[in-house]
């Protein structure tokens, strides 16, 4: 029997591939229609996103094959939804950050930032957070907590070392002064010294013994606390810094994407400087409580000691000790070189273009100069793009030195910031296809029906005030991504919430933009998010400590979101109004 289980365990992938369009299948059977059809499309893919019986990118390719055959949308129309603009500007953010990555630029600004923070417990958590909330808001997160992690155990391990030495310098201090206590003793009677050798004695000895295997416990329990505390405070703020920027995580440009999908007369809502705007102050504010919770859980309520206010003497010497450990690293990397100086001024360019491109509350340069009339013409897209093409123009190296070979000289040019092999092996191009099908399946949706018929039946939750629906879709959002990738769950999850918001007559993106930022609350589980599955593997952590810790910061989450949404971002994007491109229908005043 056990034989039996262990081969179906083996083969469930399989089996999942099997059994899940077969067991489904008798919908589009009884229920001849294109919204039948369409939605089983969505419920297989849907299927097969969570469990990954196929590789993600593989499923997104599913509307490549079935629309056509279910006479939802004709091939060519399909194929097109798979390279759109925010594909684009998905590649040209991410050829950014693999420059930054290959010259690491990000290291130097990781090791400077911490040099500044110091090493106290506290502000050591903070330095750590700051760092890689700030780095992941341009690179991967996943990129960043693999550079943040051996940073932070190098650190750790030179803090423990030092408390262990200072530990057992106290512990010979302590020796010393007994063996004064003992020829102080020698001068009394010898009647008297006998007797207390017999009681006394033995029992001392053993009491010094004991005393240091306590100490060293306490110390050791001590620092896999803290050592708990800032794997976490890593893998949680790189998913929290990822929410502040546009190309900061997927799951915001799939948003972006399905605004543009669904609703194509939108007036650019969502660009860069606008979702800054909303989602900065959001993450700030959930990464200011995570260091709070991190800090009561693992270094307990006496901020007066983790801030350093009560140091001792051994103390100082034990954070000095890790201050030159970071010290040391930043030695290594010496002083900046040419194309570090260049991918950095490239990356300040390209931060300052697409705030300027269209801020909203002044013509921005794309408009005076290029498109007065249409906004849609230059986008965050095409300055992404032309910061990328920059990167494999300028050269590394502005000193041309002869190479001696043999009796001749040969002049050979220096090599580009970027060349195409490092970007073919960083790139992650399943993304692309993953963004692709998204919005495949956006397009079916409306081209089947489907989002119409979805819509009237959701027309009862008009009856619920609008801040409870988006508390409840933030609750299912946060849940749902701990089981599956945040791509795939904000792909099954906004064309719904867009077509509900607008049978309801609710600005679509009251709904839309909670469900897109929750995706990121993926706190509880390591295979929640590549970031936690890293911190995990170093084997600190055990799957309770990070669900007891991500349980309340996702519910934390969901109240910050919905802070946002009913306070600054409320006014940011006139969420109390139906928007005139919403209302395609002309049934919402």
């Amino acid at each position: 029997m056990a034989g039996f289980w262990q081969t179906i365990l083996a083969f469930r992938k399989y089996l999942i591939i099997v059994s899940v369009p077969l067991l489904f299948l008798p919908l589009p059977l009884a229920v001849p229609t294109k919204e039948a059809q369409c939605g089983y499309t969505i419920i297989i893919m849907a299927l097969f996103w969570c469990t990954e019986a196929l590789p993600l990118a593989v499923t997104s390719l599913f509307p490549v094959l079935l629309f056509p055959l279910m006479n939802i949308m004709d091939s060519t129309t399909v194929c097109q939804e798979y390279l759109k603009d925010t594909n684009m500007l998905f590649i040209g953010g991410l050829l950014m950050a693999i420059a930054i990555e290959n010259w690491q630029l990000h290291k130097r600004i990781a090791l400077r930032v911490l040099l500044i923070t110091g090493v106290r417990p506290a502000l050591l958590l903070m330095g750590f957070m700051i760092v890689t909330a700030f780095l992941s808001m341009w690179i991967s997160n996943t990129a960043t907590t693999a550079m943040m992690v051996p940073i932070a155990q190098a650190v750790l391990e030179q803090l423990h070392k030092s408390e262990m030495e200072s530990s057992t310098a106290g512990q010979v201090s302590e020796n010393i002064n007994k063996a004064f206590e003992l020829q102080e003793e020698a001068t009394k009677p010898e009647s008297s010294r006998e007797t207390e050798k017999k009681d006394v004695g033995n029992s001392h000895v053993l009491t010094v013994e004991e005393d240091k295997k306590i100490n060293e416990n306490l110390l050791d329990e001590k620092h896999k606390q803290f050592c708990k505390g800032m794997s976490l405070c890593i893998c949680y703020s790189a998913s929290i810094g990822g929410i502040a920027t546009l190309t900061g995580t997927t799951p915001n440009l799939i948003l972006q994407g399905q605004i543009a999908e669904l609703f194509p007369n939108n007036d650019n809502v969502i660009n860069f400087a606008s979702w800054f705007s909303f989602a900065f102050p959001t993450a700030i504010v959930l990464l200011v409580l995570t260091w709070i919770w991190l800090q009561i859980l693992y270094l307990g309520f006496n901020f007066r000691k983790n801030f350093g206010c009560a140091s001792s003497a051994s103390e100082k010497v034990k954070e000095q000790h890790a201050y030159n450990i970071i010290k040391e690293e930043c030695k290594k990397l010496g002083s900046m070189k040419f194309p570090e100086i260049a991918v950095l001024i490239l990356f300040v360019l390209l931060v300052l273009l697409w705030f300027t491109r269209d801020p909203g509350f002044i013509p921005g340069w794309a408009t005076v100069l290029f498109n007065k009339n249409d906004t849609s013409y230059v986008t965050d897209t095409t300055v992404a793009i032309f910061i990328s093409v920059l990167l494999f123009i300028i050269p590394s190296n502005i000193s041309n030195k002869d190479k001696q070979t043999g009796s001749k000289s040969k002049i050979r040019a220096p090599p580009a910031l970027l060349d195409w092999k490092t970007v073919h092996q960083k790139m992650p191009w399943n993304i692309v296809f993953l963004l692709g099908g998204g919005f495949a399946l956006a397009k079916g949706s409306e081209e089947s029906g489907l989002s119409s018929w979805l819509g009237t039946k959701l027309t009862p939750l008009q009856q619920i005030p609008p801040p409870a629906i988006a508390f409840l879709l933030c609750l299912l959002v946060a849940t749902f991504t701990e089981c599956a990738s945040n791509v795939a769950t904000t792909t099954l999850f906004l064309p719904i919430v867009a077509s509900m918001a607008e049978a309801i007559c609710l600005n679509p993106l009251y709904v839309m933009l909670p469900c897109t930022v929750s995706a990121s609350l993926a706190f509880m589980l390591p295979v929640a998010t590549p970031p936690n599955a890293i911190v995990f593997s170093y084997g600190q952590l055990k799957v309770i400590d990070m669900a007891k810790a991500g349980f309340v910061l996702n519910i934390l989450g969901v109240l910050t979101i919905t802070l946002a949404l009913n306070t600054w971002s409320s006014s940011l994007f006139q969420l109390q109004t139906f928007p005139s491109w919403a209302n395609k229908t002309g049934k919402c005043p």
